[in-house]
């Protein structure tokens, strides 16, 4: 199973050339079959850029979750502390292996609403 992540193109990017290993999350999908993620890079670029397999996601307050992320985080600290300011707990989905499509996708072929989801959307099968 895949879920669609909505990313920014900066980050999206760190993601596929590999300084980026983890995607930090404020909230998390609960279905556990979900093996991979599928990159959607907002706008400017408004396209589906890729997908990556998950190693494992990681739960714990903010300070413990920076201090085993910090190395390949791919953001500032100062970025990572005020996306989770008001927090108890974050998520940190890890990269396992990252896969650039050859042509950016659509974001109806994914969803078929094609409407960018503000945290997550579970893609149907088969694609």
């Amino acid at each position: 199973m895949k879920v669609l992540l909505s990313i920014k193109p900066q980050f999206a990017e760190s993601i596929l050339d590999g300084t980026k290993r983890y995607e930090f999350r404020r909230r998390i999908y609960q279905d556990e079959r979900v093996e991979s993620v599928v990159i959607y890079a907002t706008l400017p670029v408004g396209k589906v850029i890729g997908e990556f397999s998950i190693k494992k996601i990681h739960e714990a307050k903010p300070t413990d979750l920076w201090k085993k992320t910090r190395e390949f985080a791919g953001i500032s600290k100062k970025f990572f502390n005020e996306y989770f300011s008001d927090r108890e707990v974050g998520y940190a989905i890890e990269v396992d292996h990252a896969v650039r499509y050859n042509r950016p996708r659509e974001l109806s072929t994914f969803l078929p609403s094609g409407i960018a989801p503000q945290s997550f959307a579970y893609v149907r099968e088969g694609v």
